[in-house]
């Protein structure tokens, strides 16, 4: 099991970065924190754009609070900053991380962002149980996630702000994102790229593949990582994948 973090550390507090015209909203993932979007937030911020990091409803708190929200809560909630982002910035786009890569996704097919970066962002999960979790929940409260000790890929252990497990019924919410931003990928018709590692040990290895089968944008692209794993905004391959979506957000400017 994971150790519990100090969710009162101010890494994982949400974050604001005033910058130019183009704000950039960044979503972590399913039981993380803003810490793990922190350094695409201040890299992007050296790059001239605003940038908006977020903590969605029960995240960085308890796992308690967690089981008191659901996929409603966290998908009104990435609505709201990215209308708050509009009221101040000419262009916006998203960026998410796993489940916040699909509600990244789920905003490009129903709020027209400038781009969006969904960053492994499953399309299915190697969790044989995700699809069965709300039907567990009664039998099994909790799920805990397996300890990062021993795995051959690290992440920056300064900024792994995250649950140790989660409600089990929250698992079910989780799922019921997943479907929704894979049915209506059709919807998304600005710049995207699409970041995975080959070695994510989370999600189908297919999932870059059948977001860019989907999406009916005509700016594309997948930016494929090496020997990093699921949480690779972490990384070694931190900057690379600032720079990336950098390249992807100005290139959005001129569409």
């Amino acid at each position: 099991m994971r150790p519990m973090r100090d969710f009162t550390d101010a890494i994982c507090q949400p974050f604001h970065l005033d910058g130019g015209e183009h704000g950039v909203l960044l979503i972590h993932g399913f039981t993380g924190s803003a810490a793990h979007m922190r350094l695409l937030g201040e890299g992007l911020h050296a790059r001239g754009f605003t940038v908006e990091g977020i903590n969605l409803p029960g995240h960085a708190t308890s796992m308690e609070a967690m089981g008191q929200t659901g996929w409603e809560d966290w998908l009104n909630a990435a609505k709201e900053a990215f209308l708050r982002l509009k009221e101040r910035c000419t262009h916006v786009s998203v960026a998410g991380l796993s489940m916040g890569g699909c509600l990244a996704l789920i905003l490009a097919e129903q709020m027209q962002p400038a781009a969006v970066a969904p960053i492994s962002a499953p399309m299915a999960t190697r969790n044989r149980m995700l699809p069965l979790a709300k039907y567990a929940a009664p039998f099994m409260p909790t799920i805990w996630w397996r300890s990062r000790e021993g795995s051959p890929y690290t992440v920056d252990d300064r900024y792994d702000y995250g649950y140790p497990g989660f409600p089990t019924k929250c698992g079910g919410d989780l799922y019921h994102l997943i479907r929704m931003a894979r049915q209506d990928l059709h919807a998304v018709h600005c710049p995207i790229v699409a970041v995975q590692s080959r070695h994510d040990e989370t999600i189908s290895g297919d999932s870059a593949d059948v977001i860019m089968a989907g999406v009916s944008s005509e700016v594309k692209g997948i930016l494929w990582l090496e020997e990093v794993p699921h949480v690779c905004t972490i990384s070694r391959e931190a900057e690379n994948i600032t720079e990336a979506l950098a390249e992807l957000f100005r290139r959005a400017e001129q569409a």
